[in-house]
């Protein structure tokens, strides 16, 4: 006997599963335009935070990406490794490392420059349905932090 409860545990009724499945095939979007680059995902995402605002610390970046340190410092590593980007200890605190962009780092913004229009045209929405979209997820995020 099916109770009502029984609709609930549809892996299609999960909100869970539709957020995870639908980042997972942006991901999937996202690979051969990063690839062109010689780019990761989160290595793009990396580059994203730091073109709008270079010199950034480690921990501000982590809190920027939701990104704990363990996960950071060997990804800002490989970005280091492919001249991308250069840590260095702030000299009025030791403790911090900030991150700044290199020449190739930067000049990365022109070609990456075209993604955006190209996912737009993927997802077939237009910049104003994306925005709405991105503010509700955005939104959700915040309610699960809380």
């Amino acid at each position: 006997m099916k109770t009502p409860s029984d609709a609930l545990l549809k892996l299609d009724h999960q909100l869970c599963f539709a957020l995870h499945s639908a980042s997972l095939a942006m991901t999937r979007l996202y690979k051969p335009l990063l690839d062109e680059l010689g780019l990761t995902y989160p290595q793009y995402l990396t580059l994203l935070v730091l073109w709008e605002r270079d010199g950034l610390s480690v921990s501000e970046l982590g809190e920027r990406l939701f990104l704990d340190s363990g996960t950071l410092t060997p990804l800002l590593k490989r970005m280091e490794a492919q001249d991308l980007l250069t840590r260095l200890r702030d000299t009025k605190d030791e403790r911090r490392v900030l991150i700044r962009l290199t020449a190739r780092g930067r000049q990365l913004r022109t070609p990456a420059s075209r993604i955006p229009g190209c996912i737009l045209q993927a997802v077939q929405c237009d910049v104003d349905e994306v925005a709405a979209l991105t503010g509700q997820i955005r939104r959700l995020r915040e309610r699960l932090m809380t």
